[in-house]
């Protein structure tokens, strides 16, 4: 996933990555024009709140977000394990889309909507504490210092977690690059809506135990690289 920052007084956000790759297989492009229309979400035009629930056919108990899904491994694996979970997922990156709709053909999955762009464009049309589960797996840890101000995990953007996250919902942040990772961890646990419950090592040298493996993930075990998780908690209001 790449990430962006607002550009001047235009609201919407600068992007810096990219937005295409290879060119699409018929196939795949099958999909981002036939299946993809079906499940994208809009923002209202009058500026209002979307109705979460109310975006899956089948009845849900509950509201995930994925922000930066890649090519939507770690979505679709969570769809399965869980049916009663409505989730949403956040990826600009068309091919990534497209990889990701083929795994909803493939397994007929019907719990998954997108948003095929940045997903700060999305938060103003969040209901507020509309989820319950919020994911930032590998996304890009821009390491350069001149970058950071491009990273997802910011002051700005936890503001707008804290606020469409429930009490007691979980964020999941995820990396293999410790600058990134340590400057999640200060920002997190510096912004007053969120706690780290962490009691040792272990709650953070492993991957949760209902989470699953993403591309980014696997590159990075591959290389030797360690990799460290970290669940954070929505204080109650």
């Amino acid at each position: 996933m790449s990430d962006a920052v607002p550009s001047g007084d235009d609201r919407r956000p600068r992007w810096y990555g990219r937005r295409h790759g290879h060119r699409l297989r018929k196939g795949r492009q099958d999909l981002v024009t036939g299946l993809l229309p079906k499940l994208r979400i809009v923002p209202p035009s009058d500026g209002g709140r979307l109705d979460l629930f109310g975006l899956f056919a089948d009845p849900v108990a509950e509201i995930w977000l994925e922000v930066g899904f890649g090519a939507g491994e770690h979505l679709a694996a969570q769809a399965r394990a869980n049916p009663n979970v409505g989730l949403i997922g956040c990826e600009p990156f068309v091919n990534g889309v497209a990889s990701l709709l083929a795994r909803i053909r493939d397994d007929d999955l019907t719990n998954i909507r997108i948003f095929d762009d940045d997903a700060r464009l999305l938060f103003d049309a969040l209901p507020d504490a509309g989820f319950n589960r919020a994911f930032t797996l590998f996304s890009d840890p821009w390491p350069k210092k001149r970058h950071h101000r491009r990273r997802f995990i910011s002051p700005q953007t936890l503001d707008s977690l804290a606020r469409v996250l429930g009490d007691g919902a979980e964020l999941r942040f995820a990396s293999d690059q410790m600058g990134y990772v340590s400057w999640a961890l200060r920002h997190v646990t510096g912004h007053r809506n969120f706690a780290w419950p962490a009691r040792g090592p272990e709650d953070w040298r492993r991957r949760p135990g209902d989470g699953f493996e993403t591309r980014y993930e696997s590159k990075a075990r591959a290389q030797g690289a360690r990799c460290v998780y970290l669940s954070f908690r929505r204080r109650p209001r």
